[in-house]
């Protein structure tokens, strides 16, 4: 390391700190001192220790209280534990169980006290240039399995390594199919509590006679068919993430139980009479916007603010472009791994293609797109006749917006070349546009909304939609 050695020493007797302090500087190091462990997590605040010398025995907060709050902060330096003699077997459990660095047994060695803070010291400078290292490589366009090189990608990444070693609530939002799951097991991965479970339970997915047990847990006989006890799905995630997804689907009762649990850190099983604590941390996702959730009564008002101490928003996939091309690369080669194919590359023309499309389903609908055509190519280069008809359509048949006199519905004679485009007025609102857009592909499907959906890039659902909300539903055989 460049600069001495920060060391903090951590020790209730004043003249064992003043006697390790003198020993510490003479060897070209800076030393600073506390009594306990809750003024050691004081001086931290301001001198950012690169080594910590801590004795075990102390009143107050104690060594092994100190270091288990180090440990679930996320920010632990190489910690030498020092013992009295008889005291071995508590220092070999820090060490195992808290990640200490070492330990000494007193009376110390200077010696070896020495050897053991220059070798901590270095190992924290790796681990510092390692932790530098991955911040450069996230900026250059991925975080684990996160994979954007847009400034709104690069804004998430930053984000995401401030909050991930804490121990603070999520809030994700973002459409179906932005990746929110992902989102969350890479805050679980950039955490104190990686080593522990990701647990992800899908709120909307079960009944709302179900769900608290799943949440909750239930014991044996507490309603029909608990035959036993069951633990949820809080007990299991114990020392590690848990994932609400689609929190605004969870019954309102539901949530006043789970904002009691956020704030008391205690479950109570179903028919249960006591409770217990659980040391888990809460990441909530929905794709819906949370406000309004909340003004639409779908959501508690105290646990959205509980939930949003650190919101994440993912865009969608079309306001984030230049991103496709490296989640389609990063896609292919988990597809190749899947399926056992040796598809090289992209040709360009494919991914001037993924790029036209609107892709409502986001990352969801790009891997499926891209998981027919790995299959398809087996080996080589996915070409245009890979994709389905639908991208392939959009790719032969290019929309052609000019500053034609001409509106959407009053087309001109349009020549032999030009049967397949539709031009719109300088002055067309988007809506206009759309609607036009809609009705010219339904003509020219002869009203094969399945085709005119697959050619349009949106689901057979939302051009139904799209009519009713036209008033042109009749017209094209949808109800209203």
């Amino acid at each position: 390391m460049n600069q001495p050695v920060k060391v903090l020493i951590v020790d209730d007797e004043a003249s064992q700190r003043s006697g390790l302090a003198a020993l510490v500087s003479s060897w070209g190091m800076t030393p600073e001192t506390a009594s306990d462990g809750h003024d050691a997590l004081r001086k931290l605040a301001d001198f950012a220790a690169d080594v910590i010398l801590t004795d075990l025995n102390m009143p107050g907060l104690d060594g092994f209280g100190f270091l288990q709050r180090l440990r679930d902060s996320g920010e632990m330096p190489p910690t030498i534990v020092l013992t009295a003699y008889g005291n071995i077997e508590t220092a070999v459990k820090t060490v195992h169980e808290l990640g200490a660095y070492w330990f000494l047994e007193k009376p110390i060695q200077p010696r070896s006290l020495e050897v053991l803070i220059r070798r901590a010291g270095n190992h924290a400078g790796l681990h510092a240039e390692k932790r530098n290292l991955e911040r450069q490589l996230s900026y250059k366009g991925s975080l684990g399995e996160l994979v954007g090189t847009s400034p709104k990608m690069q804004e998430i990444f930053a984000l995401l390594q401030q909050a991930g070693p804490s121990k603070a609530c999520v809030l994700i939002t973002g459409e179906s199919g932005t990746g929110k799951e992902l989102i969350a097991r890479t805050l679980h991965a950039l955490s104190a509590r990686r080593q522990g479970p990701f647990i992800a339970i899908n709120c909307a997915a079960l009944p709302e006679t179900l769900i608290e047990s799943e949440l909750f847990g239930h014991e044996k006989g507490s309603f029909t068919g608990a035959s036993e006890r069951r633990a949820g799905c809080f007990e299991v995630a114990q020392h590690g993430t848990l994932l609400l997804d689609e929190i605004g689907e969870m019954p309102m009762q539901t949530q006043a139980k789970l904002l009691r649990i956020l704030e008391d850190s205690k479950v109570r099983r179903l028919g249960g009479r006591s409770e217990f604590e659980v040391d888990v941390r809460v990441v909530a996702a929905t794709n819906k916007v949370p406000e309004e959730a909340v003004r639409g009564g779908h959501l508690r008002e105290d646990l959205y603010y509980r939930l949003n101490v650190f919101h994440i928003h993912l865009p969608p996939l079309r306001e984030r472009n230049e991103d496709i091309q490296p989640v389609a690369e990063a896609l292919l080669a988990n597809l190749n791994r899947k399926h056992e194919c040796r598809v090289a590359d992209i040709s360009p023309a494919v991914i001037e293609a993924l790029k036209r499309h609107h892709w409502p389903g986001n990352v969801r609908e790009l891997r499926n797109v891209l998981e027919r055509a790995v299959i398809l190519a087996g080996e080589g280069t996915i070409e245009l006749r890979h994709l389905p008809a639908f991208l392939q359509a959009a790719t032969a048949s290019p929309l052609a917006v000019s500053a034609s006199s001409s509106a959407a519905a009053a087309q001109p004679a349009a020549t032999p070349g030009e049967a397949d485009a539709v031009r719109f007025q300088i002055g067309t609102t988007v809506e206009e546009a759309e609607k036009g857009l809609i009705i010219r592909t339904l003509e020219h499907t002869r009203n094969n909304k399945t085709r005119a959906a697959e050619i349009l890039g949106i689901s057979l659902k939302t051009l139904h939609n799209k009519l009713k909300e036209y008033g042109a539903g009749k017209e094209f055989g949808v109800g209203v």
